[in-house]
């Protein structure tokens, strides 16, 4: 299921329309007190999340999505007639997963909402990292839980913040490549420096003093610092 969150009646059933016709499951609202009802009886996969909104913007919904521990983990897209840097990079920095703006074409929005649905049931089902922890100085991680812990305290991570954490770790000390990263997290032909910079940098906040572990290559990509420990 993915819910919808526009107060543009056209736009709304637009988009719901194109998402339908591609056999998703969605769910429009027009106000934000409509997808709070809504979501208290059931959890969608992805959330679509415009700025502009009666009631309340946007980022505040997003805020308070990722500081809930039950709906941290859902994906969200941001759309917005907002095209300014400064939006799209505090809407990355609050966790969002990605940033459509307006005007938009629906052959755009649908390959948005595919490559991140697809990359969020690949994390999930990808067994290979399922059965393995990693320990790095102070820094632990167990998939199979999806828990990530810096001296011992537990740290919550956006969708993208942990799949870079987890690529860079599956790496055991190699360097990864901007394009590799690209292509694992945002997928095929998406390819934004500066979105790849934001989420680096956020990840190493989160990590606090592990955040030191993830090490710039220039002009390459990034690595994890240290000897990695698999079990």
């Amino acid at each position: 299921m993915i819910y919808f969150v526009e107060d543009d009646a056209d736009i709304r059933k637009l988009v719901c329309y194109a998402l339908k016709k591609e056999g998703y499951d969605i769910c429009g609202f027009g106000l934000p007190s409509e997808f709070w009802d809504e979501i208290k009886k059931e959890i969608p996969q992805l959330i679509l999340l415009d700025i502009m909104l009666p009631e309340e913007d946007g980022l505040s919904i997003l805020s308070k999505l990722k500081k809930d521990t039950e709906l941290q983990k859902i994906p969200v897209i941001m759309i917005t007639a907002k095209v300014s840097e400064f939006d799209k990079v505090t809407g990355l920095d609050m966790g969002a997963d990605d940033y459509i703006s307006k005007p938009f074409g629906m052959t755009e929005m649908i390959s948005r909402v595919r490559a991140v649905m697809r990359r969020y049931e690949k994390t999930k089902s990808d067994k290979s990292e399922t059965d393995k922890e990693y320990n790095i100085g102070d820094l632990y991680v167990n998939p199979a839980k999806h828990v990530v812990k810096v001296c011992g305290d537990e740290v919550v991570l956006s969708f993208k913040e942990y799949s870079l954490l987890i690529a860079l770790l599956e790496a055991h000390g190699n360097v990864v490549t901007r394009d590799d990263l690209f292509t694992r997290v945002w997928g095929e032909n998406y390819y934004e420096t500066r979105t790849l910079d934001v989420h680096i940098r956020k990840l190493r906040v989160k990590l606090g003093t592990s955040g030191e572990l993830i090490q710039t290559v220039k002009n390459v990509g990034y690595k994890i610092g240290g000897n990695v420990d698999v079990q």
